[in-house]
């Protein structure tokens, strides 16, 4: 686990006074702007967003310092970082990405099945990529209760009840 959570990215310019389209990875997208001032993913720059309206895929917003569109345009790529500690507090049932990435994924019979490589969601639900030695490229495994039954951050693990024909 990190002291920092990426909560959303620059998507480039938007329009030609230093406006950034910026992406929003959180819950309640416009809640970006209220973690305080997000870092760069190595935490060589700072920025205080303010979001000025909603646009296709995201916001406009301005970034302090950011004043060019060539300027804007050079952050594009770039993903945010908040800090943990100013990121609202979960219930049980709920986890940040960033805390299941690298877990170990076993099965119920304590069989490891590999590595949480990534998290994504594609609009139908949350879905584990797996990668590990055993396996033939990566796995996706969806991220359901059914599914993946126990998410236990403490051991870095989770166990995996997987359909049928999901690792043949």
């Amino acid at each position: 686990m990190t002291d920092r959570v990426c909560i959303g990215a620059i998507a480039g310019a938007f329009g030609v006074r230093g406006e950034v389209r910026l992406k929003s990875f959180c819950a309640e997208a416009e809640d970006i702007a209220a973690y305080g001032p997000l870092t760069t993913e190595d935490g060589g720059r700072s920025f205080t967003i303010t979001l000025t309206r909603p646009v296709t895929q995201g916001f406009a917003a301005w970034l302090d310092g950011v004043t060019t569109k060539e300027a804007a345009d050079a952050l594009r790529g770039t993903r945010l970082y908040a800090l943990r500690d100013a990121l609202p507090a979960l219930p049980d049932d709920e986890f940040y990405h960033a805390d299941l990435l690298g877990l170990t994924a076993l099965d119920t019979g304590g069989v490891t099945l590999g590595k949480v490589a990534a998290v994504h969601n594609h609009g139908a639900g949350d879905l584990l990529e797996l990668r590990g030695p055993g396996l033939k490229g990566s796995v996706l495994v969806p991220f359901t209760l059914a599914v993946v039954p126990t998410v236990d951050l403490a051991s870095g693990r989770v166990i995996i009840d997987p359909p049928e024909g999901l690792f043949d």
